[in-house]
């Protein structure tokens, strides 16, 4: 009897320090996911900018993923399957709005994927910035066992995830809570401007893999060698809206042409300090203030440049697609 009080007592503590201790699939007591049609979200995303990601990370000369556009993520969700925007391997998406999204009570947006059943995951990380060029991830959690990896077809068991998009079927949003970045450096929680989608590359391979806050590679569906593979985004809902007015700086910004394969202008109504960062918030580089100047686009090999233009009026970033 003793031994089986330990094997037994042995047993529970496991079970409740390893894995599904988070939020359960939509529908089941306990869960945080909010359905597309809820009188809590206030608007959705208007604009999109994307970087495809690969068919398979570990062979790229398979190419990328190309179901759908980044404009299928705009706008309210949809809940089906194909009525959304594919980002492949490690493809990064950043959704912006009409108004900015602030740190109110409770969740404050939620991101909608198109799994077809509660144990289809396909994930991504989230991370949102108020000025387009720093950007701050949540801190997801994956305690998804990874002795054996999950295949393209596999199931997976949301509960054992947090802070990670994707963790709900089609037509129910994961929630996020801007809260959870209060210690947050280099950002303005009550005015989010930018919110970055990251597909997680599911291997186990830790080469290849992605790894959560804790250091903990995430096991998820791997390989998925077609146009619809990675992380698929239906919408970006918004919960909690800041006040109409916030942080628009008064600057005549002209670019052109946009896009552009070789060149671009850019004219301002006064001098300004130009800074140029990549989709990924690499600084690219830093020019002194003129009123009007012409860059060759083509020296930064990005399909996507963000312009930090800052004048005595304010500041505003602007996007330049090369082709």
């Amino acid at each position: 009897m003793t031994n089986q009080l330990f094997i037994l007592s042995t047993f529970l503590v496991c079970s409740s320090t390893f894995g599904q201790s988070f939020a359960p699939a939509a529908g089941q007591a306990g869960s945080t996911a909010i359905h597309k049609d809820s009188s809590i979200i206030q608007d959705w995303a208007t604009g999109a900018t994307m970087q495809r990601g690969y068919l398979n990370i570990s062979d790229p000369g398979l190419g990328f993923a190309s179901f759908g556009e980044a404009t299928d993520a705009l706008g309210a969700a949809e809940g089906d399957a194909t009525n959304v925007v594919s980002l492949g391997d490690s493809g990064v998406i950043v959704l912006t709005f009409n108004r900015p999204i602030e740190n109110g009570s409770g969740p404050d947006f939620a991101v909608f994927e198109n799994g077809f059943a509660d144990n289809f995951l396909e994930l991504a990380f989230v991370e949102v910035s108020s000025d387009g060029l720093n950007f701050v991830r949540f801190p997801a959690i994956s305690e998804t066992p990874t002795n054996a990896q999950i295949g393209p077809f596999d199931y997976s068991d949301c509960r054992y995830v947090h802070n990670l998009a994707g963790k709900y079927r089609a037509g129910y949003g994961t929630p996020f809570d801007l809260e959870d970045l209060s210690d947050s450096t280099g950002i303005d929680l009550m005015s989010i401007t930018h919110v970055k989608l990251i597909d997680v590359v599911g291997t186990i391979d830790p080469q290849y893999g992605s790894f959560d806050s804790q250091g903990t590679i995430i096991n998820d569906l791997y390989p998925t060698e077609f146009p619809s593979g990675g992380f698929d985004l239906d919408a970006v809902g918004v919960i909690n809206e800041a006040p109409l007015g916030i942080k628009n700086a008064n600057i005549e910004v002209a670019l052109f042409p946009n896009p552009t394969s070789d060149f671009v202008t850019i004219e301002t109504n006064e001098n300004h300090e130009l800074t140029i960062y990549s989709l990924h918030g690499q600084l690219l580089d830093q020019i002194e203030a003129t009123k009007k100047r012409t860059l060759s686009t083509k020296k930064y090999a990005c399909s996507i440049l963000f312009l930090h233009i800052k004048t005595s009026e304010g500041e505003v970033v602007k996007r330049i697609h090369v082709l």
